[in-house]
C-alpha cells in the first residue's frame, strides 16, 4: 500500500472537494427541476465550505508541520427540513431514468470516495487533530450519501411503481 503524507492528503481532499463542487455547479446549472438545482446547489455550497476548511489546514500545516484544532461548522437547524421538502419535490420534478437521476448516482460515488478517504485517514492518523478532521469530514460526506442514497432509492421504487415491475 502506498504510503501517503499528510500533505499528499490534504491535496487529494482539496482536489476531490474541488471536483466535487464542480460537478455539482454543473449539474444545478443544466437541470430544468428547481427543486433539484436547490439539492445541488446546496450541496455545492458544502463543497465549497469544504475546500476552505482543507485549505486552511492546508497552509497551517505547510508553515508549521501541525494541524489545527478543529471547530465544528455551524450547522442549520432548517436544512433537514429543507432538503425533506426538496427531495419530495424533486421525486415529482424528475424520473429515474433522468440527467438529474444519472447526477443523484455519479454524486454518490463522489460521496462514497470521500467517505473511504476520510476514513483512512482518520483511522491511519496519530496526530489527534488530524484524526478529529478526517472523522469529521467522513461523517459530513456520509450525510451527504445518505441523502443521495435514499433520493436514488425512492426514485427507483416510483419507476417500479409506475412500470408494474412488481411479480405478483
Amino acid at each position: 500500500m502506498e504510503n501517503k503524507t499528510a500533505t499528499d492528503i490534504l491535496k487529494e481532499a482539496i482536489l476531490l472537494e474541488r471536483r466535487g463542487k464542480a460537478f455539482y455547479t454543473s449539474v444545478a446549472e443544466k437541470t430544468d427541476s428547481e427543486a433539484a438545482k436547490k439539492i445541488f446547489e446546496m450541496m455545492a455550497e458544502e463543497e465549497e465550505e469544504h475546500i476552505k476548511f482543507l485549505s486552511k489546514q492546508f497552509i497551517h500545516y505547510t508553515k508549521t508541520n501541525e494541524f489545527l484544532k478543529n471547530e465544528k461548522p455551524a450547522e442549520n437547524p432548517n436544512e433537514e427540513t429543507v432538503l425533506r421538502i426538496l427531495t419530495e419535490d424533486v421525486k415529482k420534478q424528475i424520473s429515474a431514468a433522468s440527467f438529474e437521476a444519472a447526477a443523484i448516482s455519479a454524486a454518490m460515488d463522489f460521496e462514497t470516495k470521500a467517505v473511504k478517504i476520510y476514513s483512512e485517514r482518520a483511522v491511519e492518523s496519530t496526530d489527534v487533530n488530524e484524526k478529529e478532521l478526517y472523522q469529521m469530514l467522513a461523517d459530513w460526506e456520509k450525510t451527504h450519501h445518505l441523502l443521495l442514497h435514499k433520493l436514488n432509492e425512492e426514485l427507483k421504487e416510483e419507476v417500479w411503481f409506475d412500470n408494474n415491475f412488481w411479480p405478483f
